[in-house]
């Protein structure tokens, strides 16, 4: 088995006196620092968009094991996955699994440009389909029309995280939001508002992941991988199996469910990715938590809000804590904190925590299932 035996966020919000390579390097360190180990003792590297070999040179670590796999915000989720399978083969003892991306500054950032010939510039772009705000607005807006879903219960996503970062340093937008306040923020693209889209902010972020009887041996509370999956589909939204369902959530998360033999009433603490407000419904649904249709009066109820008996996006999510452009380590993040009981809002008894990203639309997945203790009670 598999532990995450150090993790560290680095500074947040506007930093343009750090580039991406910068980015990488500080979360590297920090992580290691907080597992007690040092780069002499690192084997293996992990990195999304950036080539992981330019940034090990750049932190002076000469990897046996390396992986670039890049697909999306849910890429951290993979690396570790990815990690665990390779420390299990005996090709890595310590894994740095990183990210760090200057979506706001731009500074040292690789350009991602949308090639002509590819598919989302044949089948997509010429029909002005660019951009998060129109890929996930059409598919939520059949996904209401089929569910009876109300643009207040939309609005209640982020109005619940806001009282889950409300007053966190950290957080991006620490202040409280109602309902009231989401549908009246600036119009983005029918039916979001602004306090439904994320905000845009530079930072990184580091993991060691190591196995569990050496991560039991430093300095820090492993926090055990039960079980992972991933799944992906079409990389066009046009093309999804269903534009109302998170199909390749549901793969990645029976997988790790199966894997970590849990059931739904296991999980103490949920982290579902939420660029946008209405992902986390689809992901409720998806992951077997609520029944069709039933996610966002179960938001707006506030099972999921602090007291709720289901606490998700504990650190206000990517809708109100941060959101580089890929969130899924930050998602991470928060349920490691969670687990070692150091969270800002911390959730009482916390001992599984499960974390559920997205990669670009739903066309990619991937799933973890964490915990404190090294095998279930």
């Amino acid at each position: 088995m598999a532990a995450i035996a150090g993790a560290a966020e680095t500074s947040l919000g506007r930093l343009p006196a750090m580039s991406e390579l910068d980015l990488h390097v500080d979360a590297a360190l920090l992580a290691l620092a907080d597992a007690g180990l040092s780069l002499d003792d690192v084997d293996g590297i992990t990195s999304a968009v950036h080539n992981p070999v330019e940034i090990a040179h750049a932190l002076g670590v000469r990897p046996t094991w390396f992986d670039g796999t890049s697909v999306g915000g849910t890429s951290f989720l993979v690396h570790v996955r990815h990690a665990a399978a390779a420390i299990a083969a005996g090709q890595a003892e310590v894994v740095l699994v990183l990210h760090g991306e200057s979506r706001r500054s731009v500074v040292g950032r690789h350009p991602r440009p949308m090639p002509a010939d590819g598919m989302l510039g044949q089948f997509e772009l010429p029909f002005g389909v660019y951009g998060p705000p129109t890929m996930f607005t059409l598919p939520y807006l059949r996904y209401a029309h089929e569910t009876g879903t109300t643009l207040e219960q939309l609005a209640s996503v982020p109005a619940r995280q806001s009282e889950w970062s409300h007053g966190n340093p950290r957080a991006a937008r620490p202040s409280l939001a109602s309902v009231d306040e989401v549908l009246a923020s600036t119009p983005i693209a029918w039916p979001f508002t602004k306090l439904m889209c994320c905000m845009v902010s530079d930072g990184g972020g580091g993991l060691v992941v190591t196995s569990a009887e050496r991560a039991r041996e430093l300095r820090r509370t492993p926090v055990y991988l039960w079980g992972s999956g991933e799944a992906a589909d079409s990389p066009l939204v046009s093309q999804m199996p269903d534009l109302t369902r998170a199909e390749t959530f549901e793969r990645s998360a029976t997988a790790a469910f199966t894997e970590a033999r849990i059931s739904h009433n296991d999980v103490d603490h949920l982290m579902v990715y939420d660029a946008f407000a209405h992902v986390p419904l689809y992901g409720l649904e998806a992951l077997g938590f609520v029944g069709r249709g039933e996610a966002g009066a179960f938001v707006a109820d506030g099972n999921t809000a602090p007291g709720g008996h289901l606490p998700m996006n504990t650190n206000g999510g990517g809708l109100r804590y941060t959101h580089t452009g890929m969130y899924g380590m930050f998602a991470i993040q928060e349920a490691v904190r969670q687990l070692r009981g150091e969270a800002f809002a911390q959730v009482p008894d916390v001992d599984v925590s499960v974390v559920q990203g997205v990669g670009h639309f739903f066309s990619e997945a991937a799933t973890l299932v964490l915990s404190n203790r090294e095998v279930s009670a």
